[in-house]
């Protein structure tokens, strides 16, 4: 049976610190909803109402143009080991450049990356655990180092060309303001 909660709890947050992955889910009033994987060091619990993810390149950029055009989010955590759980973080959610005010003060609580496209801060407004006793057994391995590889090799400037040809708007057409809001002209590209 789920349970509802208006924060994190000590027990959740020490559940969340223990996953390597976790699902985002975000959409648009219209138009397609996003669920994607993350992984590696890339979320903090900022406190028991507020998570902050760091949000690396990649081929597509559809959580930033979906919370721009509305800031909910869902943030998932399953249990592959141990008792079984699933725990989901709802709230609104807001994207950060480069170039905004808050930027660095939540950037610098990640690993330094090349690829750091945008961080997202979720103000969470309910969590939900469930039983996932259907979620199967999974054992982590280790983590990818393929998209490390892949930024490095592109540098700073080979990221912001491909921001320019691959992330400027969703597979929906919306905007994700990256070019703007992280102050990359065209003639980067």
């Amino acid at each position: 049976m789920g349970k509802q909660f208006s924060e994190l709890s000590s027990k959740h947050i020490a559940f969340i610190e223990q996953q390597k992955i976790y699902f985002v889910g975000t959409a648009a009033e219209t138009g397609s909803v996003n669920l994607s994987p993350k992984g590696g060091d890339s979320l903090r619990v900022i406190s028991p109402t507020k998570i902050a993810w760091l949000n690396l390149t990649g081929s597509g950029n559809e959580s930033a143009s979906h919370v721009l055009k509305n800031a909910r989010m869902t943030i998932m955590f399953c249990a592959f080991e141990g008792s079984p759980l699933i725990l989901r973080v709802y709230g609104q959610a807001e994207v950060l450049h480069s170039r905004d005010a808050d930027w660095a003060q939540y950037s610098r609580l990640f690993p330094e990356s090349v690829a750091a496209r945008q961080v997202f801060v979720l103000d969470i407004a309910m969590v939900q655990t469930s039983c996932g006793m259907a979620v199967p057994y999974f054992t982590y391995e280790d983590d990818r180092d393929d998209l490390a590889k892949w930024s490095e090799k592109r540098g700073s400037e080979g990221i912001e060309k491909y921001w320019l040809n691959k992330n400027q708007q969703s597979i929906d057409g919306f905007a994700t303001e990256i070019a703007e809001r992280s102050g990359i002209t065209e003639a980067a590209s």
